[in-house]
């Protein structure tokens, strides 16, 4: 087994909830400490109210798919999953939970007004992507296969 076959310490690790948690209040420090990176938004609670909504329906879509389908929503045992759940909201994104939670962060950044928070963006695209995202991939080819590969070419990741 070459290392990139090996799972990092990181994969499947940390629950996406606690690291939307984790991220949303590192913004807001990061924000309290760089005050000279911030900037006004006009209507800047309402437009972060909105998209936090938005991202929180967009989450709760794919976890009532998972839920009709009778499938495990956690996170961390991709390899539970007895069905691949691809209608509904599944059809326009493969992770609707994990994108609900940065339409949510990306609100949270709106409300924070502040550079530094928006420069956080894609740190968790980028964790999200190498330590959960990825990890899972790899289970639903196992469990899969061929119909997941089909489905990844015709659904996109995030959007």
């Amino acid at each position: 087994m070459n290392r990139s076959d090996r799972p990092h310490i990181l994969e499947l690790k940390i629950p996406p909830a606690v690291l939307v948690a984790f991220t949303g209040a590192l913004m807001w420090l990061a924000s309290a400490a760089t005050s000279a990176t911030a900037f006004v938004i006009p209507g800047r609670s309402l437009c972060a109210a909105i998209l936090m909504l938005t991202g929180v329906i967009i989450a709760g879509l794919g976890v009532a798919s998972f839920r009709r389908a009778k499938t495990t929503v956690n996170p961390l045992k991709p390899g539970s999953a007895s069905v691949l759940v691809d209608g509904g909201i599944y059809r326009l994104t493969r992770n609707p939970m994990y994108l609900g939670f940065l339409v949510v962060l990306l609100g949270w950044s709106i409300f924070l007004s502040n550079l530094v928070a928006f420069l956080l963006l894609p740190v968790f695209i980028f964790y999200m992507n190498r330590f959960q995202i990825e990890p899972e991939e790899k289970a639903l080819i196992a469990l899969f296969g061929q119909t997941f590969v089909a489905y990844k070419t015709r659904v996109r990741r995030w959007l």
